[in-house]
């Protein structure tokens, strides 16, 4: 999905629960485009208005649980208080390695966990509609030391 694809999923999705489409939604969401990996609300706020997009904390935040409504974004907590975020559109689903000890976040596609979900979900006649494995341990890098 490119970003007029998105910007387009998004300005419907505004329109479709009565909500404004405002240039500072709408910049925001042209940021995350252009970003990678997993971040937090604060410091995404932070780079934002260091990028002097003008939006409010409250945006920032509200505009966040906008997109993860719409499916642009997905949310995940991992381990900490602290949300994280990533882009969701246009990515297969995939899972995460969460380092205990320095916080690195490794990302990995299992055709194998898809299979047991797949097999499990009808097993229970359950309508699969989407998962994320969190597996919480020690990254390569900090065993070494």
């Amino acid at each position: 999905m490119d970003n007029s694809t998105a910007k387009e999923t998004f300005i419907s999705f505004l329109q479709s629960q009565k909500l404004r489409v405002t240039p500072e939604r709408l910049d925001l969401l042209d940021e995350i485009m252009t970003s990678n990996g997993h971040f937090d609300a604060e410091n995404f706020y932070s780079v934002v208005r260091e990028k002097g997009i003008k939006a409010s904390r409250a945006t920032v935040y509200n505009t966040l649980d906008l997109l993860v409504q719409c499916g642009l974004i997905s949310k995940y907590r991992f381990g900490d208080t602290t949300s994280r975020y990533e882009k969701a559109f246009g990515r297969p689903r995939h899972d995460h390695l969460i380092c205990l000890n320095c916080g690195e976040i490794l990302e990995f596609v299992s055709p194998e966990l898809d299979n047991i979900q797949t097999k499990v979900c009808k097993q229970h006649g359950f309508r699969f509609a989407n998962s994320s494995l969190q597996i919480f341990g020690t990254c390569s890098k900090c065993q070494k030391k």
